[in-house]
């Protein structure tokens, strides 16, 4: 690597040389040229020699593949810094492990505060339940403790968090010793999460976005709402990512707008659009899902936190406003909807206000053939997260466990949305799953239901322009002339072309198909390493050169 430094002038000049660039510029690119915070030039290496002179800093790839930066597209930042920093269960493998790990972070963590936890699961259990509250009091030595489920729906508390909020017992959700859901959970997680202090969410946001940048992620979406995080939790977010290099930080408020008022203090916070996880109905983990018939575990249809026309009124609100609107909408009964009410205010400012704004559906689980259809009539982006189908998909998975089979199946299905022409946009949920976007990409191309497969190809464009679509710019997540310099270097195996069809060639390295080739994601490969992430022309993440 060669370098030159030009202090003041015009825009520093990067080339990088001798790897591969994933362009739809060109699929046999090598070598790419960066000028300031913007993509300049991708081409041979032919024509890399002749601007290798004027460069200010010339890399070699050493056969490095360089792709966009990859876009989360659903996150919770502090949340998902919390568990990277402190008491996480998704790794426990039984009850008393679970109580084990509690009672670890309970002894080691400083006196008088609040423990705040994430990620059991006792579908995974031998056990197949959850701690008694009186079992977490004994692993806490009596200390308040704030436990959230791996879907962040419902969480146990101890008696000594219900302390600390009065009336809890009355509210929705509330369980004497089971997990609390509802109105009862959203009150114990503001409890909880408002003795976060500043000093500690910070910590925790800018672990998330370390964890982020070493992931060749460029950008998030953080899905906030005043029933999940706080406005000052939102803005400290903004704020922090604004500040500091690191990833993008699109922030979304799932708050209800019915008045051009509450969309102009949606806007005063910063917020993309109102949107995110304005909750529809909960989670199928949680059995808070909202569906059509009855869970087969289960002897009622989950919860329906927003009607039809409430939704309509939403999106007519946001749409006159110029505002982005969206919903985290789970069960088929909570997608209808969703569907329902969008086409409602298409009806009353115009399908074609509707569609411009490009309103998103956060998970979109169980949508049926009609709904996937009017997706894409309405413009809808479904912001999808293929990692809750490695999780929980398959005939002996959660999904099955709470659907039956037959129902299970049809989750999550990707390549319909993609066959309607429903944009698409990938993401994580963090901390319900981790920031893993090789990961996800090998979850949407090997779904555990064939049907719903899709190419390496499409699930890699969803989870890098796919998100950038979803926040309303068409410029970005693709390597060209004049896009954004948001990008990664990977140490990588062969690039191959990818279907997901067993008909035919599920891989091929062919050069003449003049389709850009990308790592093998056949499970069990390894996935690609990191070496660097830029955004924006600055780096955010290296280990090039180790």
């Amino acid at each position: 690597m060669t370098t030159r430094t030009t202090p003041g002038g015009p825009p520093r000049t990067v080339l990088l040389r001798r790897g591969e660039v994933h362009s739809p510029a060109d699929p046999f690119a090598t070598a790419m040229a960066v000028e300031g915070d913007r993509i300049a030039w991708i081409g041979s290496e032919a024509a890399a020699d002749s601007l290798a002179d004027s460069a200010d800093e010339v890399i070699d790839l050493g056969g490095a593949l360089v792709t966009p930066a990859f876009t989360d597209a659903h996150v919770h930042a502090t949340s998902a810094g919390l568990a990277l920093t402190g008491l996480d269960l998704a790794a426990a493998r039984s009850l008393p492990d679970a109580l084990e790990r509690v009672r670890a972070h309970a002894a080691a963590a400083p006196a008088g505060g609040v423990l705040i936890g994430h990620g059991w699961d006792a579908t995974r259990w031998p056990e197949g339940r959850p701690p008694a509250r009186a079992e977490l009091d004994a692993a806490t030595g009596g200390r308040p403790l704030y436990l959230a489920r791996v879907d962040a729906h419902s969480a146990l508390v101890t008696t000594a968090l219900l302390d600390r909020v009065p009336g809890v017992t009355g509210l929705t959700g509330y369980h004497p010793d089971g997990p609390l859901t509802a109105d009862a959970h959203h009150a114990v997680r503001r409890a909880a999460h408002a003795t976060v202090g500043a000093a500690q969410r910070a910590a925790a946001q800018r672990a998330v976005l370390r964890r982020a940048a070493a992931l060749g992620i460029g950008a998030l979406h953080e899905c906030g709402g005043p029933e999940i995080s706080g406005e000052e939790d939102f803005t400290a977010l903004l704020a922090l990512a604004a500040a500091e290099p690191g990833p993008r930080v699109t922030g979304y408020w799932g708050a209800l707008v019915t008045n051009a008022k509450e969309a102009a203090q949606v806007r005063e916070l910063g917020a993309a659009g109102a949107a995110g996880d304005l909750f529809a109905d909960g989670s199928l983990g949680s059995h808070t899902a909202h569906l059509h018939h009855p869970y087969a575990d289960a002897p009622h249809t989950g919860r329906e936190y927003l009607t039809a026309e409430d939704i309509a009124a939403h999106v007519t609100t946001c749409t006159e406003a110029g505002l982005q609107a969206g919903f985290h909408a789970i069960g088929d009964a909570a997608v209808t909807a969703v569907v329902t009410g969008v086409r409602a205010a298409a009806e009353r400012v115009g399908t074609a206000r509707v569609r411009a704004l490009r309103h998103r559906v956060e998970h979109a689980e169980m949508p049926d053939a009609d709904a996937v259809a009017a997706f894409a009539e309405l413009g809808l982006t479904a912001s999808v997260q293929p990692a809750f189908d490695a999780a929980w998909g398959g005939p002996d998975g959660m999904y099955a466990e709470r659907l039956g089979a037959a129902r299970a199946r049809a989750l999550n299905p990707f390549a319909a949305l993609l066959r309607a022409g429903v944009p698409l946009a990938f993401g994580s949920d963090a901390p319900v799953t981790p920031l893993d976007p090789w990961g996800t990409v090998r979850a949407a191309a090997f779904h555990r239901t064939e049907e719903h497969r899709v190419s390496v190809r499409a699930a890699f464009t969803a989870h890098t322009r796919g998100g950038w679509r979803a926040a309303g710019r068409d410029d970005a997540g693709v390597l060209v002339p004049g896009a954004p310099a948001d990008y990664a270097v990977w140490r990588t195996g062969d690039l191959v072309v990818q279907a997901p069809d067993n008909r035919i060639a599920r891989w091929s390295t062919d050069p003449r198909s003049g389709t850009p080739g990308l790592p093998d994601l056949t499970p069990g490969a390894p996935l690609p390493e990191c070496l660097r992430t830029v955004v924006g022309g600055r780096t955010v993440y290296d280990r090039l050169n180790e």
